[in-house]
């Protein structure tokens, strides 16, 4: 089947493209990127004062099966990417049970073979059963086809553990995620410490916690010589810790998600549980500057942090309800909204940010328009704007954090391995 996306602006960093063009698919592939391709399509889009860019790869997704299908599955959890604008994925290992063994890792496969609607990649944890107490197996879960490793929810304590989880890892080439939050210091907080926790009459969750961590995690991974990523970057502190670090050479990159840079810890004040998240909104100035290290290219990656909750965990008192907020459906609206809207990020460093860069990071063959390559293609109206709502979702959950909130940014077509997987329905 031939697709003809004509007229869009055409965004794809990795062959340095922005212009007006068309881009032609054939037989599930990307064909040709030009001017006013001449072909026999029956399949036409109208991609007129849109942007055309490569689907977006999110490198940090909850889709929590096996084990909380009440949740999400991979089929719903896919499903809600696409209409996201992501065609490819990796999935959190901390299911139920998690993936720490080929035989789990198995289950997840079969589960994504039989069910998925968009790419799936898979991490696994790095210690048995997400305890921090002994390491999986990585070099048999790499030949089985894993691409990272994290005990993301979770960090691993034990420094000689994690020393020796680096070292292995770098030896089979797998890309290491971290949680950071040394939990000694987090103590079971629920909002940021200091002006809002006392307000609030609840406990809080130090930037120390997240930032004495990863300055640990920083310097193991720096002796083993392992690649280092960090997960949901929500502070200053954090973000001097990383710069410093790539300025000495050390293999590390870093991802946030959309709601540390459009929100910041007055969006908690009334109690709102879907403003609850682990790490937790922080102040103004640590929004600002998630922001400017977003410009500078000292946080590499955008990605969701997709955590679907049934209403039972979040309608529930504060303190109790669980951590956590849906973002496969947003993340590419609040981005523009936020960065884009604003001029602090131009579209070539937006697509980088969430489609090119994380594909690289995970060392998958996704993120470019490359001809040759799968059609894994998005097309999005960046003016157009929405209202979010609950009944819209197409994830089981919706505990997000942006409901009711205007955004920019619609996703009007989803192509996936050349086919049209997303249609938005016009209003």
């Amino acid at each position: 089947m031939k697709i003809l996306i004509k007229g869009g602006r055409v965004v794809d960093p990795a062959n340095n493209l922005d212009k007006v063009c068309d881009v032609l698919i054939e037989n599930g592939k990307i064909s040709k990127v030009a001017l006013n391709i001449k072909t026999d399509a029956k399949e036409i889009i109208d991609a007129s004062s849109k942007i055309v860019v490569p689907g977006l790869v999110d490198m940090h997704v909850h889709l929590r099966e096996p084990g909380r299908e009440d949740k999400e599955t991979v089929k719903s959890g896919t499903l809600a990417a696409l209409a996201g604008g992501v065609t490819s994925l990796l999935a959190m290992p901390n299911t139920q049970p998690p993936i720490d063994s080929k035989e789990h890792l198995d289950v997840l496969g079969d589960i994504i073979n039989k069910t998925a609607r968009a790419n799936v990649f898979i991490a696994a944890s790095i210690t048995k059963g997400r305890l921090g107490e002994e390491l999986v197996d990585i070099a048999s879960l790499k030949k089985q086809g894993i691409v990272a490793i994290t005990d993301d929810g979770d960090s691993v304590d034990s420094d000689i553990l994690m020393s020796s989880a680096f070292s292995k890892a770098g030896e089979s080439n797998v890309l290491v995620i971290c949680h950071c939050e040394d939990k000694l210091l987090s103590m079971n907080g629920a909002v940021n410490l200091g002006f809002t926790s006392t307000r609030m009459g609840l406990r809080g969750i130090s930037k120390e916690s997240e930032y004495k961590r990863i300055e640990r995690d920083i310097t193991l991974a720096k002796d083993a010589g392992a690649c280092l990523h960090i997960a949901h970057v929500s502070c200053k502190e954090s973000i001097e810790l990383i710069a410093d670090a790539k300025k000495k050479g050390i293999a590390i990159t870093a991802e946030t998600a959309p709601h540390y840079f459009a929100l910041d810890e007055a969006a908690v004040i009334d109690y709102d549980t879907n403003m609850k998240m682990n790490p937790p909104l922080r102040t103004t100035q640590d929004r600002e500057s998630i922001k400017q290290a977003l410009k500078d290219g000292i946080i590499d990656v955008i990605a969701s942090d997709h955590a679907p909750h049934t209403e039972n965990e979040k309608d529930i008192e504060f303190e109790r309800a669980e951590f956590g907020v849906t973002g496969l459906e947003t993340e590419l609206s609040a981005s523009i909204t936020e960065l884009v809207n604003t001029n602090l990020l131009n579209w070539p460093e937006l697509v980088k940010k969430m489609s090119f860069n994380p594909a690289q990071i995970l060392g998958i063959d996704k993120g470019t328009l490359t001809p040759g390559r799968a059609a894994d293609i998005i097309v999005v109206s960046g003016d157009r704007e929405r209202i979010v709502k609950k009944e819209e979702f197409v994830s089981k959950s919706k505990n997000s954090p942006f409901l009711n909130r205007k955004l920019k940014g619609v996703v009007e077509y989803t192509i996936c391995g050349g086919k049209i997987a997303y249609k938005y329905k016009k209003e």
